[in-house]
């Protein structure tokens, strides 16, 4: 609207899939969630509020408490990978984790499915995204992480893609995590000018002053 144009009025290119500007409703989708930590805990609780089947995969500690909490578990990898409509990646970067989704991982999931990476770009096996992308499987992507980041100058291949929705690694950037983080280290920083450090990880040298 701001560019004086109404829904796909304007806004049309070669390049563009032929359902460009559509929506995808959720309800009924099967929303897969490969770790269940804290974030994956509450993507969940999203998704259930979206009327969403939540599908977890991950440590047998993860699946066990998803299991706990009501949720379905993936019988095996290549089911949660063949089965998910989207599928969110929400582990950390380890070395046990890195380049833990393959490119046959991905060759399983369905045309219509939708992969999201906000976690690391090191958890999926080097270029094994853009590769599947290209193929159709899966069809779409949302990306915010990347091997070398910063990405500037419009330098990679994700951002070319029409079927792929990329932010610059902002999934954190929200006023109440700065808050959080910056008054902790203020709180932190004038303790210790008062001689009352706070959050000390080896109390026993406190005792030598």
């Amino acid at each position: 609207l701001k560019h004086g144009v109404w829904q796909q009025s304007g806004l049309k290119s070669a390049s563009m899939p032929p359902n460009f500007g559509l929506g995808t409703v959720l309800k009924g989708k099967t929303l897969g969630i490969w770790g269940y930590g804290k974030i994956g805990q509450l993507i969940a609780s999203y998704g259930k509020a979206f009327g969403m089947r939540v599908m977890v995969w991950g440590s047998e500690s993860s699946r066990q408490r998803a299991q706990g909490d009501g949720l379905h578990i993936a019988d095996s990898k290549a089911d949660f990978f063949a089965n998910s409509d989207v599928l969110s990646l929400r582990l950390r970067l380890l070395d046990a984790t890195r380049g833990i989704v393959s490119a046959d991982d991905l060759r399983r999931m369905k045309p219509t499915a939708l992969l999201v990476n906000t976690s690391r770009a090191g958890l999926i096996a080097d270029g094994a995204l853009v590769d599947a992308l290209k193929k159709g499987r899966p069809g779409f992507g949302a990306i915010d992480v990347y091997e070398d980041e910063p990405v500037v100058g419009g330098n990679h291949p994700l951002l070319k893609m029409s079927n792929v929705l990329c932010t610059p690694h902002l999934g954190y950037n929200e006023q109440i995590s700065y808050e959080g983080v910056y008054a902790g280290g203020v709180e932190q920083i004038l303790a210790y000018a008062a001689g009352n450090p706070i959050n000390v990880l080896n109390p026993e040298v406190l005792a030598k002053k």
